[in-house]
């Protein structure tokens, strides 16, 4: 979907298909045809954007075949579908059983992440309309804190120092950003990358990503803004967007998304409500914001059992729930903090992105019931998010377009 900006500026609203995983290129085709077209049709639309997920297999398949590259692209035009920016954070196995501390390996320390986002990169180039010159990916915020702590140099499990991980991270990004360089000369078009911050993270909020990003200076390198991780840190989002202009940090995306958000957690039915979110396959960060700074644990469950995480302020959650539909009480959604970040982002008098994301990831990890039956119903929720979103753009003065 696009939207003309007061600035006279496009920008791309779509939906990422990391929903509906798949970790071949059949299977991305697969994922146009039965669920991004009825998305689609469902509202109304002749072009519906979509940010693919592309897992390694799908990927290298792109990049090593031209001829599949450019199926793809007619495949795309057929349907009625565009890209303009691909999810690069999991790099395969996000449709696993059981996904957790996985999703963040490789991290950036690794080869192979760097030469992952290349292929995603030239894939992207190819598959922009013909009409649109920039793209954008979001990526793991460096690495799971464990495997690349910030501060001392004590040994990771493979023995390397974190101190020496830091550092191939850095240059990584740095190698990075010349290959974004060549690309664009290349194809003429400009691809950039944005680190997600993410809790748990090296980078876990916008403050931790300014030392790293300002330090590589780099226009193609900046930051995806995750409206559900922004407020599961408890993060304002106009004093955090104003430090990342500020410092001149570009935003290269945002993920709209909302987090599940509980008032009184010493509660015990509303940790009973929180109960029936803490599920097997993905990791779902607490927080909460005490007058020491932010407290938190790992995992929803862990923050359940006894005194493990403070209770006399609201927790967060990390885990994506439905833009359009708030848990029922005693539990809410972080919606506000995305109505309040969008308005930063694009409700001023020039967006500080292009590129705005719908990202829900987490339909079959709902409770039981409140999941999706079926590819109807999982459409029509989707559906439903992007009308939501479409309707906060449009109340900030953008004009939907064809």
């Amino acid at each position: 979907m696009r939207f003309r900006h007061p600035d006279g500026s496009t920008v791309h609203l779509a939906y990422c298909t990391n929903v509906h995983p798949a970790e071949t290129l059949d299977g991305v085709l697969a994922q146009l045809r039965d669920h991004c077209e009825p998305v689609r049709r469902r509202l109304g639309r002749d072009r519906l954007g979509i940010g693919l997920w592309l897992a390694k297999d799908a990927a290298r398949a792109l990049v090593s075949d031209p001829c599949s590259l450019r199926a793809l692209r007619t495949e795309l035009d057929r349907r009625g579908l565009e890209v303009v920016t691909l999810n690069g954070f999991p790099y395969e196995g996000f449709g696993a059983e059981e996904v957790k501390y996985r999703v963040y390996r490789p991290d950036w320390a690794d080869p192979e992440r760097l030469d992952h986002t290349t292929a995603l990169a030239r894939v992207l180039a190819g598959l922009l309309p013909d009409d649109v010159t920039e793209g954008s990916i979001s990526t793991l915020p460096l690495a799971w804190r464990t495997a690349l702590p910030s501060t001392d140099g004590s040994a990771t499990a493979d023995g390397t120092s974190t101190a020496a991980r830091a550092e191939t991270a850095r240059t990584a990004l740095l190698a990075l950003a010349g290959r974004l360089d060549a690309l664009t000369e290349l194809t003429g078009r400009s691809i950039s990358v944005g680190l997600e911050p993410e809790p748990g993270c090296v980078v876990e909020t916008t403050a931790d990503a300014l030392a790293p990003l300002t330090a590589i200076g780099h226009e193609r390198i900046g930051i995806c803004v995750d409206t559900c991780h922004l407020a599961t840190s408890f993060e304002d989002p106009h004093t955090a967007l104003d430090a990342l202009t500020g410092a001149g940090v570009p935003v290269v995306k945002s993920q709209l998304s909302a987090a599940l958000h509980a008032e009184h957690p010493h509660l015990p039915e509303v940790r009973e409500a929180l109960a029936a979110f803490d599920e097997p396959r993905f990791l779902h960060q607490t927080r909460t914001s005490t007058a020491a700074g932010l407290r938190g644990t790992d995992d929803l469950g862990e923050a359940l059992k006894g005194d493990t995480l403070p209770d006399s302020a609201p927790w967060r959650a990390h885990f994506h729930v439905p833009l359009h539909a708030a848990p029922a009480a005693p539990l809410t959604s972080t919606l506000p903090v995305l109505k309040a970040a969008l308005t930063r982002l694009v409700g001023g008098p020039h967006p500080l992105t292009r590129h705005l994301e719908v990202e829900t990831y987490t339909w079959q990890a709902l409770p039981p019931e409140l999941r999706p039956r079926g590819r109807s119903q999982l459409a029509d929720g989707i559906a439903a998010e992007l009308t939501l979103a479409r309707d906060l753009l449009t109340d900030l003065g953008l004009k939907e377009l064809p």
